[in-house]
């Protein structure tokens, strides 16, 4: 089994963030979160550990500059690896709190990989939200994201806290033990999912 990994957006080059918007409010202490700096600091983490523990995997983007979602695709469908599946890493943003997991409409491997995803991160942050909809009978959300629907492997995106939301970003998002804890959930998922279903 492969683990594709995805860091959203663009990183920081020259101290010159890559991505219009994707970006925390600037904080009274002047702190600021860039998402995408984010999404590659989860990322790297995951690698470590997953290099550890002899997992194979490839960072579909591992530019600092803003990789089109047309070329993650595609770099991912070239693979033409048939186990794998692909994890896109984010921060959310919109006003609210918690982590939520999305796949493509409809019932796919890619609502049990997020089930296993929602599961882990539940262990992990027992006492934070866990942004859900049970309505179909699994905890993922359904989205026409991109990368979701035009992947041939199965697909899902985790969205991890709020870095407009000021205790989440400054107490988990933009800390060392905030993004470890958020590395390893990510990492205890992928070996249920490696155990489990491949």
């Amino acid at each position: 089994m492969v683990v594709i990994l995805d860091n959203g957006h663009g990183g920081l080059i020259n101290g010159v963030y890559q991505t219009p918007g994707k970006r925390s409010p600037i904080w009274n202490d002047g702190s600021q979160l860039f998402e995408g700096e984010f999404n590659r600091a989860i990322v790297n983490l995951v690698i470590d550990e997953l290099t550890r523990l002899g997992i194979n995997y490839v960072n579909i983007a591992p530019e600092y500059r803003d990789v089109s979602l047309g070329t993650r695709v595609n770099r991912a469908n070239n693979l033409d690896i048939k186990d794998s599946f692909y994890v896109s890493v984010h921060s959310n943003a919109g006003g609210g709190h918690g982590s939520e997991f999305f796949t493509s409409p409809g019932s796919t491997k890619s609502d049990q990989i997020a089930t296993i995803f929602g599961e882990e991160y539940q262990k992990v942050f027992p006492n934070r939200a866990l942004r859900a909809d049970f309505s179909d009978g699994d905890l993922d959300k359904e989205q026409r994201f991109f990368v979701l629907t035009q992947t041939r492997m199965p697909s899902i995106l985790t969205e991890n806290f709020f870095m407009d939301n000021e205790e989440e970003c400054k107490n988990l998002l933009m800390t060392r033990v905030g993004r470890d804890q958020i590395a390893q959930y990510h990492v205890s998922a992928i070996l249920r999912v490696k155990n489990e279903l491949y």
